[in-house]
């Protein structure tokens, strides 16, 4: 029996995989699920009970979460990073480093094959077969959805005749949780019209008064609630926490995928969508307008790069050292409250803040410079265009 390792979640399709690649094709499967955030000790432990009873010979939990953060997300933050104005990126980052690690753990282990669920209609299969080619092109890469082109009622199917329960009702919304999000799968999401239903969003609202947070930054990273410092990433956790009774974050994404076709997902975000807009807020204060400019140029770049799988590709790496100098002076609070399916961005306080009323406030008084000043400045800035309309006056 040969080493096989299965990127393992505990869902439909690497349920399936787990069962068909064990008992059908008689391999070693030791089953992995790298942790990035969103799974609590007891789920770890159901789903290494679930892999084990699917036929696998091992199974192993990696603990990625600080990793994730460290190596994607706090430039996610940096680069304000949300894919059409809208997504992000929840999933699509994690898979890079859920990759990396399985990649990494069938070479310890001397495995000569690695299997994943992904489709052959999806962005995933992409990301994944990427990372394992390019860092282990010896290893084979095997997946049976997309090979036999299964459909999730065949695969319940196949659960079903081999005595595992499965039922379409716990498979008809496709839920991927994580530190930056979760992403929401459903019929409704494969057509152009229909919304998700409340009850397919994992939280639901449970307040409705509103709450004032105080978030504060330091060098562009979350470090303290409410005055109260903790990691960045338990900050995430703990402001997610918060902010999900809300119900805040959820909307529909629809982008390009990396193999040409429109796709939908809906997703609830609601620490990623207020950290982003929080940290922004504080960049308008504390950033020139041209590293501003630049900055959304790049950050843009490196979130298209991560979504179509691209992450170790060396521009990655220069980006990312552009984006993390660009945040020395992003320090300060960003005062927001939460309201029921919203957020508020109240504002800021910093040592940094540009707005200096020692040079004069807009709209207000001058104090730095004079009337004539100020005369003579537009004068000169607009020569261009009386040039351009005396040259075509009589285009």
């Amino acid at each position: 029996m040969e080493k096989l390792v299965l990127a393992y979640s505990g869902g439909l399709d690497t349920s399936y995989c787990a069962k068909y690649l064990s008992q059908e094709e008689g391999y070693e499967v030791h089953a992995v699920s790298v942790n990035t955030g969103g799974f609590s000790k007891d789920e770890i432990k159901e789903i290494e009970e679930k892999a084990l009873a699917l036929g696998a010979s091992s199974y192993t939990s990696i603990d990625a979460v600080a990793t994730f953060y460290e190596k994607v997300v706090k430039f996610l933050i940096f680069g304000n990073v949300l894919r059409n104005n809208t997504y992000p990126l929840s999933v699509s980052a994690e898979r890079i480093v859920q990759a990396i690690e399985i990649v990494n753990h069938a070479k310890k282990i001397g495995a000569k094959h690695i299997a994943h669920g992904s489709t052959g209609a999806g962005n995933d299969q992409v990301r994944f077969d990427m990372i394992f080619q390019i860092l282990a092109p010896e290893i084979t890469i095997i997946t049976p959805i997309r090979d036999k082109k299964l459909a999730r009622e065949e695969e319940i199917n196949y659960l079903q005749q081999n005595g595992i329960d499965y039922s379409w009702e716990k498979a008809k919304y496709s839920v991927n949780r994580g530190l930056w999000g979760t992403s929401v799968g459903g019929d409704e999401t494969l057509t152009s019209h229909l919304s998700l239903p409340e009850s397919a969003y994992p939280s639901q609202l449970e307040k409705e008064l509103s709450k004032v947070l105080k978030l504060t930054f330091k060098k562009g990273e979350l470090v303290a609630l409410d005055g109260e410092q903790y990691t960045p990433v338990a900050n995430i956790e703990k402001l997610s926490a918060i902010a999900s009774k809300y119900a805040i974050g959820r909307d529909i994404h629809v982008g390009d995928t990396i193999i040409g076709i429109k796709g939908r997902v809906g997703f609830e975000a609601a620490a990623p969508l207020i950290i982003i807009k929080a940290h922004h807020l504080l960049e308008k204060h504390t950033l020139s307008k041209w590293q501003q400019f630049q900055k959304e140029q790049m950050g843009n770049f490196y979130g298209m790069l991560l979504h179509e799988g691209n992450y170790l590709d060396e521009v990655m790496r220069n980006i990312e050292a552009f984006l993390t100098d660009t945040q020395k002076h992003v320090s300060g609070d960003v005062f927001i409250t939460l309201h029921p399916y919203r957020f508020e961005l109240n504002g800021i306080t910093s040592e940094h803040d540009l707005m200096n009323a020692s040079f004069g406030s807009y709209g207000e008084m001058n104090k730095g410079w004079t009337a004539d000043d100020a005369k003579g400045f537009i004068k000169i800035l607009s020569n261009s265009g009386k040039i351009a309309n005396h040259v075509n006056q009589d285009s």
